[in-house]
Protein backbone atom coordinates (compact mmCIF):
# COMPACT_ATOMS: atom_id res chain seq x y z
CA UNK A 1 0.00 0.00 0.00
CA UNK A 2 1.17 3.40 -0.33
CA UNK A 3 1.69 5.47 2.05
CA UNK A 4 -1.11 7.62 3.73
CA UNK A 5 -1.50 11.24 3.60
CA UNK A 6 -2.59 10.93 7.68
CA UNK A 7 0.40 11.04 9.91
CA UNK A 8 2.17 7.81 11.54
CA UNK A 9 1.18 8.33 15.24
CA UNK A 10 3.14 5.99 17.43
CA UNK A 11 2.43 5.40 21.14
CA UNK A 12 2.77 3.10 23.85
CA UNK A 13 -0.10 0.52 23.82
CA UNK A 14 -3.29 1.13 26.81
CA UNK A 15 -6.07 -1.37 27.69
CA UNK A 16 -8.52 0.22 25.33
CA UNK A 17 -6.25 -0.66 22.80
CA UNK A 18 -6.28 -4.43 23.24
CA UNK A 19 -8.89 -5.68 21.38
CA UNK A 20 -8.19 -3.59 17.84
CA UNK A 21 -4.01 -5.16 19.05
CA UNK A 22 -5.71 -8.80 18.58
CA UNK A 23 -7.47 -7.76 15.68
CA UNK A 24 -4.64 -6.37 13.88
CA UNK A 25 -1.93 -9.00 15.27
CA UNK A 26 -4.28 -11.79 13.92
CA UNK A 27 -4.61 -10.55 10.43
CA UNK A 28 -0.99 -9.33 10.03
CA UNK A 29 -0.54 -13.77 10.37
CA UNK A 30 -3.51 -14.92 9.47
CA UNK A 31 -3.62 -16.95 12.86
CA UNK A 32 -4.83 -16.53 16.20
CA UNK A 33 -1.65 -17.95 17.71
CA UNK A 34 0.01 -14.53 17.80
CA UNK A 35 -2.40 -12.42 19.25
CA UNK A 36 -2.71 -15.06 21.97
CA UNK A 37 0.88 -14.43 22.47
CA UNK A 38 0.56 -10.98 22.88
CA UNK A 39 -2.08 -11.25 25.40
CA UNK A 40 0.04 -14.50 27.36
CA UNK A 41 3.56 -11.47 27.00
CA UNK A 42 1.14 -8.91 28.27
CA UNK A 43 0.28 -10.84 31.70
CA UNK A 44 3.80 -12.45 31.89
CA UNK A 45 6.76 -10.60 34.91
CA UNK A 46 8.91 -10.09 31.18
CA UNK A 47 6.14 -7.64 29.85
CA UNK A 48 7.42 -3.92 30.02
CA UNK A 49 4.55 -1.74 28.89
CA UNK A 50 6.28 1.13 27.52
CA UNK A 51 8.17 -1.05 24.89
CA UNK A 52 4.61 -2.31 23.54
CA UNK A 53 4.02 -0.14 21.13
CA UNK A 54 0.77 0.50 18.61
CA UNK A 55 1.07 2.70 15.57
CA UNK A 56 -2.23 4.61 14.80
CA UNK A 57 -3.36 5.86 11.46
CA UNK A 58 -6.33 8.69 11.61
CA UNK A 59 -7.16 7.28 15.11
CA UNK A 60 -7.11 3.54 13.88
CA UNK A 61 -4.80 0.76 14.99
CA UNK A 62 -2.64 -0.55 12.19
CA UNK A 63 0.19 -1.78 13.69
CA UNK A 64 1.80 -3.60 16.71
CA UNK A 65 4.97 -4.65 17.88
CA UNK A 66 6.77 -5.54 21.85
CA UNK A 67 10.02 -5.92 23.61
CA UNK A 68 9.64 -7.64 26.51
CA UNK A 69 12.42 -10.33 27.97
CA UNK A 70 13.80 -13.37 27.69
CA UNK A 71 17.01 -14.33 29.14
CA UNK A 72 20.82 -15.85 27.30
CA UNK A 73 21.83 -18.73 29.66
CA UNK A 74 25.44 -19.71 29.94
CA UNK A 75 28.02 -21.55 32.74
CA UNK A 76 28.05 -18.23 34.32
CA UNK A 77 24.08 -17.80 35.00
CA UNK A 78 20.90 -16.10 33.40
CA UNK A 79 21.15 -12.65 31.68
CA UNK A 80 17.86 -10.56 30.97
CA UNK A 81 17.68 -9.38 27.37
CA UNK A 82 15.68 -7.69 25.24
CA UNK A 83 13.66 -9.83 22.75
CA UNK A 84 11.13 -7.82 19.89
CA UNK A 85 8.33 -10.51 19.25
CA UNK A 86 5.95 -9.91 17.80
CA UNK A 87 5.82 -7.08 15.08
CA UNK A 88 2.68 -6.61 13.29
CA UNK A 89 0.88 -4.87 10.52
CA UNK A 90 -2.48 -4.53 9.60
CA UNK A 91 -2.46 -6.35 5.52
CA UNK A 92 -3.85 -3.27 4.41
CA UNK A 93 -1.14 -0.92 5.93
CA UNK A 94 1.92 -2.79 5.03
CA UNK A 95 4.23 -1.88 2.57
CA UNK A 96 4.25 1.71 4.00
CA UNK A 97 6.64 1.77 6.41
CA UNK A 98 4.56 0.80 9.41
CA UNK A 99 6.33 -1.88 10.49
CA UNK A 100 9.86 0.12 10.15
CA UNK A 101 8.38 2.99 12.51
CA UNK A 102 7.73 0.40 14.98
CA UNK A 103 10.54 -1.42 15.15
CA UNK A 104 12.68 1.88 14.93
CA UNK A 105 10.60 3.46 17.78
CA UNK A 106 11.31 0.44 20.11
CA UNK A 107 14.84 0.04 19.27
CA UNK A 108 15.16 3.78 20.90
CA UNK A 109 13.35 2.71 23.33
CA UNK A 110 15.24 -0.27 24.17
CA UNK A 111 18.62 1.75 23.56
CA UNK A 112 17.16 4.58 25.80
CA UNK A 113 16.53 2.16 28.33
CA UNK A 114 20.50 0.84 29.05
CA UNK A 115 19.39 -2.22 27.03
CA UNK A 116 22.38 -4.15 25.00
CA UNK A 117 20.96 -6.28 22.59
CA UNK A 118 17.67 -7.07 21.36
CA UNK A 119 16.80 -10.15 19.69
CA UNK A 120 14.39 -11.85 17.35
CA UNK A 121 13.08 -14.19 15.02
CA UNK A 122 12.62 -12.79 11.76
CA UNK A 123 13.34 -12.49 8.12
CA UNK A 124 16.62 -11.84 7.66
CA UNK A 125 16.15 -9.78 4.48
CA UNK A 126 13.50 -7.44 6.40
CA UNK A 127 15.17 -7.15 9.70
CA UNK A 128 18.79 -6.57 8.00
CA UNK A 129 17.60 -3.65 6.75
CA UNK A 130 17.02 -2.61 10.18
CA UNK A 131 20.10 -3.24 11.60
CA UNK A 132 19.69 -6.82 12.55
CA UNK A 133 22.64 -9.39 12.12
CA UNK A 134 22.73 -13.09 12.26
CA UNK A 135 23.34 -13.93 16.36
CA UNK A 136 25.39 -16.80 15.90
CA UNK A 137 28.28 -13.93 15.06
CA UNK A 138 27.71 -12.87 18.46
CA UNK A 139 28.33 -16.34 20.18
CA UNK A 140 24.49 -16.03 20.91
CA UNK A 141 22.63 -19.33 20.13
CA UNK A 142 18.54 -19.11 19.08
CA UNK A 143 16.52 -22.65 18.96
CA UNK A 144 14.57 -21.45 15.91
CA UNK A 145 11.61 -23.93 14.79
CA UNK A 146 12.36 -26.60 12.00
CA UNK A 147 10.90 -24.53 9.39
CA UNK A 148 13.05 -21.27 10.07
CA UNK A 149 16.34 -20.49 8.03
CA UNK A 150 18.84 -20.38 10.71
CA UNK A 151 19.21 -16.93 9.69
CA UNK A 152 16.53 -15.98 11.44
CA UNK A 153 17.91 -15.92 14.81
CA UNK A 154 19.20 -12.13 14.92
CA UNK A 155 20.22 -9.61 17.53
CA UNK A 156 20.50 -5.82 17.33
CA UNK A 157 23.20 -4.49 19.07
CA UNK A 158 22.63 -1.33 21.39
CA UNK A 159 24.88 1.44 22.69
CA UNK A 160 25.46 -0.41 26.11
CA UNK A 161 26.53 -3.78 24.17
CA UNK A 162 30.06 -4.83 25.24
CA UNK A 163 31.66 -7.00 23.00
CA UNK A 164 33.73 -7.90 26.12
CA UNK A 165 30.91 -9.51 28.41
CA UNK A 166 30.56 -12.97 28.23
CA UNK A 167 26.95 -12.88 29.63
CA UNK A 168 26.03 -11.30 26.61
CA UNK A 169 26.66 -14.62 25.05
CA UNK A 170 25.23 -18.40 25.19
CA UNK A 171 21.69 -19.93 24.34
CA UNK A 172 18.30 -17.77 24.47
CA UNK A 173 15.91 -19.18 26.85
CA UNK A 174 12.66 -17.68 25.53
CA UNK A 175 9.88 -17.09 28.86
CA UNK A 176 7.05 -19.32 30.01
CA UNK A 177 3.97 -16.83 27.55
CA UNK A 178 6.47 -18.85 24.96
CA UNK A 179 5.89 -22.42 25.37
CA UNK A 180 4.14 -24.51 23.43
CA UNK A 181 4.51 -22.63 19.80
CA UNK A 182 6.29 -23.53 17.29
Amino acid sequence: MASSPEPLVIRAESSVDHVAIRRVVAAAFASQTEADLVDRIRASPEYVPEMALVAERAGEIVGHVMISHAVIRNDGGDRRIAMLSPLAVDPDHQRGGVGRALVEHALRLADSRGEPVVILEGSPAYYGQLGFEHSTKYGIEIHLPSWASPEAAQVKLLTAYDPDDPTLRGTVVYPPAFDGLE
